[in-house]
């Protein structure tokens, strides 16, 4: 009988998830390869560069899983507090020494690598969430508020100096995970009000002074979302030419995804490509879905939905509210961000900026994502674990009782 490969023996968890990842991760290539011709023209190179630089980001993005995946679970429980407050500061960092890219600050470079500390701090506050609330009872809405609200206002507000959809994704985000934990519904209640007149309250210093400049992007791609507003007869050439400019992405995806059927052109011949912008990463999905039709979207979709339904099934197995939290809110985040870079590229919402998850062309982006999905499967092998241990305890017990 031949002995089991070391490496598929080694590697413990959710075998769907690790088979998700895989996946992603091989369509990512694909997608990659054929979607980024603009981006090796306008850089002087070939798009098998652009494949190369993909490939050692993938390999990159699976040591982290790795990683993550290999770090026993006390330690994301004992430093979830430090990693909060470290994503706070470098949240903090950006907004004065960031970086800007397509008129956002941020980004903020670190040693010659530059990265987006809302990506880390999404990860961090929903880490902090599930220790805090395992760790707390939060009987009291004042202890509430000094653990949870106070701390978590302040990543979305300064998350919100960059991007306003990463703001209220993460918002979303926790929400759902506290109302699926044991936090009382009353305390629930009075953070809404609050978050509602703190949100009034940002409105309203906004348009004062200026301070929240995304929120005037934000604004502006709602406004400038209805194409059908070209078919205006009586627009002057001025506000038609800004409309036309203002929804060129839309179009373009639009025409990406109605000019195929089931089936789509066939891999490598995309037209869209050569006019949209960041087909590569903001509408890659777009380019899948003309090149493999409305059976390549599908199974796309499916793999993110398929992760989700995994997490739910890990969390209904967690016995301490710390790993369900962790695993219910990162596949949440995962599966959402997913879901939001698919509607926009569909048309159904306004542009946010967000990456298809271990798809799009990224740099940090697919290493933390990457670490997203390591911890993921530490909670997976955590349990594998434990039932594995309880298993031959049981056994144990059996044996010795028969030897009595």
């Amino acid at each position: 009988m031949s002995e089991p490969n070391p490496i598929i023996y080694r590697l413990r968890g959710d075998k769907v998830i690790w088979t998700v990842v895989l996946l992603l991760s091989l369509t990512s290539l694909a997608a990659v390869y054929s979607s980024s011709c603009s981006l090796a023209l306008r850089e002087g190179k070939t798009t098998f560069d652009i494949l190369l630089r993909q490939l050692s980001l993938i390999v990159l993005g699976l040591t982290a899983l790795y990683i993550c995946y290999k770090i026993p679970l006390k330690y994301y429980r004992s430093f979830a507090n430090i990693l909060m407050f470290a994503s706070i500061g470098l949240l903090i960092a950006t907004i004065f020494v960031g970086k800007s890219i397509n008129s956002a600050s941020r980004w903020i470079e670190i040693f010659g690598f530059s990265f987006q500390p809302s990506e880390i701090a999404k990860i961090c506050t929903i880490l902090y969430i599930a220790k805090t609330v395992e760790k707390n009872t939060l009987e009291t809405f004042n202890e509430f508020t000094l653990r949870i609200l106070v701390p978590v206002s302040i990543v979305l507000v300064l998350i919100l100096c960059g991007s306003a959809s990463q703001a209220l994704l993460l918002a979303f985000i926790c929400c759902l995970i506290l109302y699926v934990s044991d936090v009382k519904r009353s305390h629930l209640l009075k953070s809404a009000g609050i978050i509602g007149a703190g949100l009034i309250l940002i409105l309203i210093l906004h348009f004062t002074f200026g301070i929240f400049g995304r929120i005037d992007t934000a604004i502006s791609r709602i406004k400038n979302n209805d194409t059908e507003q070209l078919n205006n007869k009586n627009l002057s050439p001025e506000d038609r030419k800004e409309l036309e400019n203002s929804t060129f992405q839309k179009r373009m995806a639009k025409v990406a995804i109605s000019s195929v059927g089931i089936i789509g052109k066939g891999p490598g011949k995309s037209t869209q490509r050569y006019v949209l912008p960041h087909p590569y990463s903001d509408f890659i999905y777009a380019i899948i879905v003309e090149e493999y039709g409305l059976i390549g979207g599908v199974v796309v979709l499916m793999l993110y939905l398929w992760l989700l339904f995994r997490c739910m099934t890990l969390a209904y197995s967690c016995t301490k509210p710390f790993s369900r939290i962790v695993v219910i809110g990162l596949g949440l985040m995962i599966t959402f961000q997913a879901l939001l870079h698919m509607m926009v590229n569909v048309t159904l919402i306004p542009v946010t900026g967000h990456t298809l998850p271990l798809i799009s062309l990224g740099g940090t982006s697919i290493i933390i994502m990457g670490g997203a999905f390591g911890i993921i499967l530490s909670i997976s092998r955590t349990i594998e674990i434990t039932k594995e241990n309880n298993t031959k305890k049981i056994e144990a017990n059996v044996g010795e009782e028969n030897y009595n």
